[in-house]
């Protein structure tokens, strides 16, 4: 497996990652991005390094931590869905709650 997807919620948690921390620093905010993206290339090629939550989801998702952050994801089966991405010190299941 070496494809990913991102969902509409990921696509729009990159987008409000990228605007929080462009408001300091452009080039900050740019390294972060390709950062999450190169995470979601190593998942794609070895989706199997995430790990599942059941005290925070029962939802059939994995984790992968990439600095400050969360992803969140799908296994398919020729690819893999980025379903979300966010902070590590969020409440997570309250974040499900919002998305659903």
């Amino acid at each position: 497996m070496s494809k990913y997807v991102l969902s509409a919620g990921a696509d729009a948690d990159l987008n409000e990652i990228w605007e929080c921390i462009a408001q300091d620093n452009l080039g900050a905010a740019d390294r972060w991005i390709e950062r999450l993206f190169d995470a979601f290339d190593a998942l794609a090629k070895t989706p199997g390094i995430g790990h599942q939550r059941r005290d925070l989801t029962s939802l059939p998702v994995l984790f992968w931590p990439v600095g400050r952050y969360l992803i969140i994801y799908r296994l398919g089966p020729n690819r893999i869905e980025i379903a979300a991405i966010t902070q590590g010190g969020r409440d997570i299941p309250s974040f499900f709650g919002e998305r659903s």
